[in-house]
């Protein structure tokens, strides 16, 4: 039961980062979210400011794609790891058609979920691959 709950916030957390909704993933995500991951170069990100600057700027990253010319996929995997924490972990792979021609990427995620006030939310992520937006 607790596996299919992670899975199911997970799924709703990519969809709100596909649909660019910021308010959404704030809902899922722990104001203290940390994470390591490309667009950060290997610095510890704290908080939502790092996030938010891509919700509202990275509108052509590959997660801010048209349903129409781009899919989304991944395959999860979840343990306990203490009474209340869940690890989720899952490759996820995206192609989108750029300059008419298709591109994939991949990248490998795990995130870090922590069950508080009866719900479940995101308290850290790692995730490795290219970043979605180029880096210039």
């Amino acid at each position: 039961a607790r596996k299919q709950e992670i899975i199911k916030v997970t799924e709703q957390l990519i969809e709100a980062i596909n649909n660019g909704d910021f308010e959404a993933y704030t809902k899922i995500c722990d104001p203290g979210l940390t994470s390591f991951e490309p667009e950060a170069l290997g610095n510890l990100v704290e908080g939502m400011d790092f996030h938010r600057f891509y919700f509202e700027n990275g509108k052509h990253s590959f997660f801010h794609l048209r349903e129409s010319s781009s899919y989304y996929f991944f395959s999860e995997f979840c343990y306990m790891c203490f009474s209340v924490c869940f690890c989720c972990a899952h490759p996820h792979i995206i192609g989108h058609l750029g300059y008419g021609m298709p591109k994939t990427m991949q990248s490998e995620e795990t995130r870090v979920w922590h069950r508080r006030d009866g719900k479940w939310q995101n308290v850290h992520f790692h995730r490795s691959g290219s970043p979605t937006v180029p880096i210039k």
